[in-house]
C-alpha cells in the first residue's frame, strides 16, 4: 500500500476528527457526557432497546454501559421494564423527561452542523455528503434502507458519468484511455440529439448519491430500432438489482414510444451486464473479435423484439 495513501488518511482523520470536536462543543455545555449524549441518541432511535445492544453499538463493555444508564436512571431520564421474551434482562426506553432532553440534544446538534455548513454553496454541500456516504460505503458500513429513485441528468453529471465509468472499466477491466473517448462522444452525442425520435436517460439515486444509469436513443440508420446504452451501477451498489431495474425502465420507455427493436452492443466478459440482458429477454444475434481499449475484446449485439 502506498505511504502516501496512509498518509492522506491519517490526515484526514486528524482533520475530521477536529470537526467532531467542534460539533460536539454543544454537548460540552449540555449536563450530559458524550458518551451519555450518545446512549440517550441510541434508545431514542430504537424506541426500546437492551443493555446488550447498547454495548454493541457503543462499542464499549456492557459494565460501562449499565454505569451510564445508572445515572440516567437517576435522573429519571430512561424507564426499564422486564423483556417479554426473556425475564432475565430489561427492555430500556427513553422516558417523558428523557423525550425532552433528547429533543434538546438533538436540535444543538442540527444548529451546530447548520452553522458548519452554512458558509459551503449548495454544490458543495452537496458534494460533502456524498464524500461521506462513499467513505462509509467503501468501508464497509451497509447503506441504510432507502428508496431508489430514477431521475433525469442534471447539469455536470454528463462528465461525472464519463469519468466515473472510465475509472471504473480502467480499475476493473485495465480498458486504456480510448474508452473514456469514446463514452464522452456517446453521451455528447445524447445530449446533442433531438428529442424526436424520443430519447431518455436515467440517472438511479440512492440516499441523494447517484449510484447507476442508462440511456437509450434511437438506432442510427435502422428506423423504428432503439439502442440502450452504457449500463453503470457503482460497485457499492451492485447486488441490490439496480442494473435490472435500469434495463427495464429502458425495455418500457422503447415499448410506451411504439420501437420495434431494442438493441445493445457489449462485451462479452461483461459478464454481470449479459445476465440481466439475458434474463430481460434480450437474444444475442452477432459477435465479432476486436481490438478496442487496448485489449483483444468479443463485441456482441443483443436485441430484444418489442
Amino acid at each position: 500500500m502506498s505511504s502516501d495513501a496512509v498518509s492522506e488518511i491519517r490526515s484526514f482523520n486528524r482533520f475530521y476528527t477536529r470537526q467532531i470536536g467542534v460539533l460536539n462543543e454543544h454537548v460540552s455545555r449540555s449536563r450530559f457526557s458524550l458518551q451519555e449524549a450518545r446512549l440517550l441518541y441510541e434508545i431514542a432511535q430504537r424506541g426500546h432497546t437492551t443493555g446488550a445492544e447498547l454495548s454493541r453499538v457503543l462499542g464499549v463493555d456492557a459494565a460501562y454501559v449499565s454505569r451510564l444508564l445508572q445515572r440516567l436512571l437517576g435522573e429519571e431520564l430512561v424507564i426499564l421494564s422486564p423483556s417479554v421474551g426473556d425475564r432475565r434482562s430489561n427492555q430500556i426506553a427513553l422516558s417523558r423527561d428523557g423525550d425532552s432532553a433528547f429533543a434538546a440534544l438533538e436540535e444543538a446538534s442540527q444548529a451546530a452542523v447548520t452553522e458548519l455548513i452554512r458558509p459551503l454553496q449548495p454544490s458543495q454541500r452537496a458534494a460533502l455528503v456524498a464524500a461521506m456516504r462513499t467513505i462509509r460505503a467503501i468501508l464497509g458500513d451497509a447503506m441504510e434502507s432507502s428508496p431508489l429513485v430514477l431521475r433525469p441528468h442534471r447539469i455536470g453529471e454528463l462528465g461525472w458519468l464519463v469519468h466515473r465509468q472510465a475509472i471504473a472499466y480502467s480499475e476493473q477491466y485495465g480498458w486504456n484511455s480510448e474508452f473514456e473517448g469514446l463514452i464522452a462522444r456517446l453521451y455528447g452525442d445524447f445530449e446533442s440529439a433531438p428529442d424526436s425520435p424520443p430519447k431518455a436517460l436515467w440517472i438511479a439515486e440512492r440516499q441523494g448519491v447517484a449510484v447507476g444509469s442508462v440511456f437509450v436513443t434511437p438506432s442510427a440508420g435502422n428506423e423504428g430500432s432503439a439502442q440502450l446504452r452504457m449500463l453503470y451501477v457503482e460497485a457499492e451498489a451492485r447486488g441490490l438489482g439496480i442494473g435490472r431495474l435500469l434495463v427495464d425502465q429502458v425495455v418500457h420507455f422503447a415499448r410506451q414510444n411504439k420501437y420495434r427493436t431494442l438493441r445493445l452492443w457489449t462485451q462479452s466478459i461483461l459478464v454481470p451486464a449479459r445476465k440481466i440482458y439475458a434474463a430481460a429477454g434480450f437474444k444475442l444475434i452477432q459477435s465479432a473479435a476486436h481490438h478496442s481499449f487496448g485489449h483483444d475484446l468479443v463485441g456482441e449485439t443483443w436485441e430484444l423484439e418489442l
